[in-house]
Parts: structure tokens; sequence; C-alpha cells
């Protein structure tokens, strides 16, 4: 779905009912039992299938935050840590950790662990972004985040460094308007 296609604008009365939200207002934990037909050839989940949790995951926690259908607009890089075994029971955190108008960010945290040895691992994170959709199906504000705790406001601050980045890798925005990433990298705003 192209969203620059639709020449629809937010009604007064949706920006009128925008509001802040706290992180903990979107969170959502699910957990998922690795069954064989979850595995590959060593035993191991299958990489799609957990994306295909992390992607249901988040987006439960982007509808919670917005009240609307959401529909995924990106993935940022997922990197597999440890693989995750048969039998193992995977535990995926997600909530939203800031909001740009009618987007979402969301990061998801994964676990994995093997109850009868009482071992769990880090499996991976990963940032997803979602728009939240009207009735009709068109792009709709949603409510900014308000964070509370520290880790929270850490989040929230890059993640309008890691929205910059991925509009430069989806050429919606050029390197030289990236205000956010120059600042990091003591980049003057002139070049």
């Amino acid at each position: 779905m192209n969203f620059t296609a639709h020449a629809h604008r937010p009604s007064i009365q949706s920006f009128m009912i925008k509001k802040k939200k706290f992180p903990r207002e979107s969170s959502v934990n699910m957990t998922e039992l690795v069954l064989p037909n979850d595995t590959n050839t060593f035993n191991n989940l299958m990489g799609g299938r957990l994306m295909h949790w992390m992607d249901i995951v988040s987006a439960i926690a982007a509808q919670k935050h917005s009240n609307h259908v959401v529909v995924t607009a990106s993935v940022d890089n997922i990197s597999f840590k440890s693989p995750i075994q048969l039998g193992n029971v995977v535990t995926l955190k997600a909530k939203v950790t800031r909001s740009f108008n009618t987007s979402m960010e969301v990061k998801i945290d994964v676990e994995a662990e093997d109850v009868p040895s009482d071992k769990s691992i880090d499996s991976n994170s990963a940032y997803f972004t979602f728009v939240a959709l009207d009735k009709d199906g068109h792009p709709t504000p949603v409510p900014e985040v308000e964070p509370e705790t520290d880790d929270e406001k850490l989040q929230f601050d890059g993640a309008l460094r890691r929205r910059q980045l991925r509009l430069i890798l989806s050429g919606r925005m050029s390197p030289n308007d990236a205000t956010e990433l120059k600042s990091i990298f003591d980049i003057p705003k002139d070049e």
C-alpha cells in the first residue's frame, strides 16, 4: 500500500482525540512453545517463524497504543544471537517506543528458555514500524508516547535517529536532511 497515494487529510476531530500514552499501556508479552513444525533440519526455530511471531506481538502493541488497525511499514535489522531449540519456550515482549504523527516504532525483545534445565537466553531484539489506519484504510494520527523509565527515555530519544536512518535507506529522506544523525557524528548542519 502506498500511503502517499491517498489525498486524505486527517479530520480536526482525529487531531482532537490525539493524546499521550505511556509505553506500559502498549506493552504485550506473548509466549510460544517451539514445536517440530516450527523448526528446521537442525531442530532450531526457523527464522521466518520467529519473525512472524515478532510481527504479531508488535502489531498488537501498536494497536493497543493507537486504538486502530495497523499495518507493518518497516522492519529493522534482525540478527539471531543464539539458536532457539525445539522444546524451548519463547517469550516475546513488545512496546511502543515513540510515535510520529501516524506511525509508531515498536521494540521487540525475544527470550528463549529451556525449562527443564532452567536456562534462558536473550535471542534477539528488533524494531518494527507500524502505520495506524482509520476505518477507510487511510493513515490516521496516533497518540504521542510519554516515556517514564530511564530505558524508555533512551529508546524514545534514539527513535528519531532510527527513523531518519530508515527514511534514508528507503530513499524517502536525503542524508543532508537527517539532522539527528548528523548531530551524533558532529557533522556541521551546512554540509
